[in-house]
């Protein structure tokens, strides 16, 4: 009888992560995970039930991280405009892109709502907060965010401590 092989579910998404990073939402399947892990096929679908519940168990632990480690660089990030510059580079050395992979999804679109709108709201604060603060800070996230994108895709993006002391000018 073989012996059972027991890794944890954050090994699994560790994986999964990796996968969707190099392939996209079709480079997961069962068999993909089960190549990477080395856990069985049959381990994975008595594990998660389907190719899309274990996609969405990985990609709801990675929210999950993602919102702790934006509680902890809220905290750290001074009230003004240089916090506001630095809670954007702590959270820029996460793979948002990854937690995009599938807006379909209701309960990952909301928990990207969510999470938005948190990051606005804390940079809000740390842009003079009213009004103009939460303009400033709805365009600064946005501004970042595209930046984001295009790094991603290769192009070369602006400096967003200019686009900052522009917002904040």
């Amino acid at each position: 009888m073989a012996r059972r092989k027991l890794i944890p579910d954050a090994a699994v998404f560790a994986e999964i992560h990796r996968l969707l990073a190099e392939g996209g939402e079709r480079a997961v399947s069962f068999s993909a995970v089960a190549q990477a892990t080395g856990l069985a096929g049959p381990t994975l679908v008595q594990r998660f039930g389907a190719r899309e519940d274990m996609l969405r168990a990985a990609l709801t632990a990675a929210w999950d991280r993602l919102d702790a480690e934006t509680r902890l660089a809220e905290a750290e990030a001074p009230l003004n405009a240089k916090g506001a510059q630095a809670l954007l580079k702590a959270l820029d050395t996460l793979t948002l892109a990854l937690l995009a992979a599938d807006f379909r999804d209701e309960p990952l679109r909301a928990r990207a709502e969510i999470w938005r709108a948190q990051v606005e709201t804390a940079l809000a604060l740390r842009l003079g907060g009213g009004a103009q603060g939460r303009e400033a800070a709805a365009i600064l996230f946005a501004a970042w965010q595209g930046q984001m994108l295009w790094q991603a895709a290769g192009g070369k993006g602006f400096r967003l401590k200019e686009a900052l002391k522009r917002l904040t000018s």
